[in-house]
C-alpha cells in the first residue's frame, strides 16, 4: 500500500525549530497539481537550496531530511512542471516514498490554503508556533488538520467477492470495492452495513476489521472491513452511485494496476484466501 515505504520512513511530528537544509525537499502546489522535476530516471522534487528560508513552511521529515511547503508569492516554474498528484501515481515515474510524501504534503497544503481565514470571526489566521495548527489571532480559535473517516468494504459470498464500479468512473478499466464516508454519530460497523445496503441492496453480517490506510489525496483515513452477505446475494445497484456490481470468484480476481490502495490489497488478500474469517 502507498504508506508501506520501508526502509524509508515518514515522520509527521511537528518541529517548531526546523530549519531548511540545501538538499531538503520542497513541495509546491497549484491546487492539486505538484511541481516536479522530470529526469531520465523519473520524477523528483525541487530542493530547498533554490528558495529563501522565509518562503518555506515545515511539513514533516522523510528519512533524515526535512520536507517543506513553498509559501512564497512568486510563481515558481523552471525547471519544474506541474502534474496532478493522482497522475503521478498512475505514471509510476516517482519513487514510492516520494509519492506517499506527495499525497501527505498535498493534504497539509490544502488544509493551510483552505483555512487562511477564521470560520468563526473571519480574521486572517496564521500557523501555530508550538504544534501543527492554524490559529486565529483575533478570537483565539485553533484549527487542526482535517481527517475524514471512510470505509472500504470487501463483501463476500463464499469464494466470491463483490466488485463495483462507480458511475463517475465508468471509464476506468478496473474494479473497486464498496466504499463510503462515515456519518456523524455512526460507528464504522454501522457505516459498513449502511453503505453496502445503499449502494447494492445487500444485507451483511459478520463485519470484521482488517486494516487502515491514510489517503491524503482526499483527506481520508480509510478503514478496511470484510463482511459476509446475509441472505439473498442478488445485487440491486444504486445507479446514481454505481454502474456495475458483480460477484467474482477469488481465482479470477485481477485487482488494480498498482498496489498503492487498500482496495487492491484487500482484493489480493481475498484472492489468496488470507482475509480474516468470521468467528464460529
Amino acid at each position: 500500500m502507498i504508506q508501506d515505504i520501508y526502509p524509508h520512513r515518514l515522520d509527521n511530528q511537528f518541529r517548531a525549530d526546523a530549519a531548511p537544509m540545501p538538499d531538503d525537499l520542497v513541495f509546491i502546489f497549484r491546487g492539486r497539481d505538484l511541481a516536479v522535476r522530470e529526469t531520465q530516471n523519473g520524477m523528483t522534487l525541487p530542493r530547498a537550496s533554490s528558495f529563501e528560508a522565509s518562503d518555506l513552511r515545515y511539513l514533516f521529515s522523510l528519512d533524515d531530511s526535512s520536507c517543506w511547503m513553498y509559501t512564497g508569492e512568486e510563481e515558481f516554474h523552471k525547471p519544474c512542471v506541474f502534474r496532478p498528484v493522482r497522475e503521478l501515481r498512475r505514471s509510476q515515474m516517482m519513487e514510492s516514498h516520494l509519492l506517499f510524501a506527495s499525497f501527505t504534503a498535498m493534504q497539509l497544503a490544502l488544509w493551510y490554503r483552505d483555512n487562511r481565514y477564521c470560520g468563526t470571526c473571519g480574521s486572517l489566521t496564521g500557523p501555530g508556533k508550538l504544534e501543527r495548527s492554524i490559529v486565529c489571532p483575533s478570537c483565539g480559535r485553533t484549527i487542526y488538520p482535517r481527517v475524514i473517516p471512510a470505509v472500504i468494504v470487501g463483501v463476500t459470498n463464499g469464494d466470491y467477492l463483490l466488485h463495483t464500479k462507480y458511475e463517475r468512473s465508468r471509464h476506468i478499466p478496473f474494479y473497486a470495492l464498496v466504499a463510503g464516508f462515515t456519518e456523524i454519530g455512526e460507528t464504522f460497523e454501522e457505516c459498513v452495513a449502511r453503505e453496502v445496503m445503499e449502494e447494492t441492496g445487500l444485507k451483511v453480517k459478520n463485519i470484521r476489521y482488517y486494516k487502515s490506510q491514510p489517503w491524503g489525496v482526499v483527506d481520508d483515513i480509510l478503514a478496511g472491513f470484510y463482511c459476509d452477505v446475509d441472505g439473498d446475494p442478488t445485487v440491486h445497484l444504486d445507479t446514481t452511485e454505481l454502474c456495475e456490481g458483480v460477484w467474482i470468484h477469488r481465482n479470477d480476481i485481477v485487482g488494480q494496476p498498482d498496489d498503492a490502495s487498500l482496495t487492491h490489497h484487500m482484493m489480493m488478500t481475498f484472492r489468496d484466501g488470507k482475509e480474516p474469517k468470521a468467528a464460529r
